[in-house]
């Protein structure tokens, strides 16, 4: 994992499409804005980690109708 340290303001590039900056600190908080081309998703991890879920229950839903 690479582990980089931003303060406000800063940002961090990933390839050439995407871009993430440090929009503000809040005692242990910290607001990020990020910039991507649509196609690119973007989730919290809890949200990633629901989808993902549902996706495998349909997959085997759709696995045992077979």
């Amino acid at each position: 994992m690479l582990v980089l340290s931003r303060k406000k303001d800063e940002k961090i590039v990933i390839g050439d499409k995407i871009t993430i900056m440090v929009i503000e600190i809040r005692g242990d908080k910290v607001r990020l804005g990020i910039d991507a081309p649509r196609d690119v998703t973007v989730h919290r991890e809890e949200v990633y980690e629901a989808i993902k879920r549902e996706q495998d229950e349909q997959s085997n839903v759709s696995s045992d109708a077979q």
